[in-house]
C-alpha cells in the first residue's frame, strides 16, 4: 500500500469513527453533501448514520459491481408491481470453501475448486454428480449441502452411473 493510501484508508476510517458523534443537523448535511439531495425526516439517526457510512465507503471503495445492482433494481421493481418479491438465495462458493455433510453416519467434505468441485481426490463439475455418488438417489447437490431449502420431499431413486466426475489427475490432464 502507498503512503497516499494508507493515509486516504485513515481519514476514511477516521471519518466513519466521527459519524455518531455527529447531531442529526450534521448527519443531515452530510447526507445532502454526499447523496445530493435532501434526507427525508422520517429515517431514524441510527440509519442516516448507516446510509451515509455506506456512501462514503462507496464513494472510497467502489459500489456494487453490476450484477447485483441488476438484481436489486429486477427486486424493487418487483416490489413496485407486486407489493412483495421472491426470496432469492444463490451463494457464491469461492474456491477454497469446504462444505460438509453427515449422511447414514459418514461425514463427507467437498472443496471448492476455480472450476468445480473436489471429493476425494476426485474432481466434479457439480455438486448434485457428488450428491448422487453419496446417496446413490437423484438428489441436488445445492440442496444435499444446504446451500438451497426443499421445495418438496419427494426423491426419485437413480442407479445411473455418475456422470460429472473423474480422477483428479485425468481431468488435470484433459485441461
Amino acid at each position: 500500500m502507498t503512503a497516499m493510501a494508507a493515509r486516504h484508508k485513515d481519514a476514511s476510517r477516521e471519518a466513519l469513527a466521527r459519524l455518531p458523534k455527529l447531531d442529526i443537523h450534521e448527519l443531515r448535511e452530510e447526507w445532502r453533501r454526499l447523496y445530493k439531495a435532501d434526507v427525508s425526516p422520517h429515517l431514524s439517526r441510527e440509519l442516516v448514520i448507516r446510509a451515509v457510512a455506506y456512501r462514503m465507503q462507496e464513494v472510497a471503495l467502489g459500489g456494487l459491481r453490476l450484477e447485483p445492482q441488476r438484481q436489486l433494481r429486477q427486486i424493487a421493481t418487483e416490489l413496485k408491481q407486486t407489493g412483495g418479491a421472491a426470496k432469492r438465495f444463490r451463494p457464491q462458493l469461492k474456491p477454497g470453501t469446504r462444505l460438509m455433510r453427515e449422511w447414514q453416519g459418514r461425514t463427507y467434505e467437498v472443496v471448492v475448486l476455480d472450476d468445480g468441485f473436489s471429493w476425494q481426490g476426485t474432481r466434479c463439475n457439480s455438486l448434485s454428480a457428488i450428491a448422487r455418488k453419496i446417496t446413490g438417489t437423484a438428489w441436488s447437490g445445492p440442496l444435499f449441502f444446504g446451500l438451497r431449502q426443499a421445495r418438496s420431499a419427494g426423491r426419485t431413486s437413480s442407479h445411473t452411473p455418475l456422470s460429472g466426475c473423474g480422477t483428479m489427475e485425468s481431468s488435470h490432464a484433459a485441461g
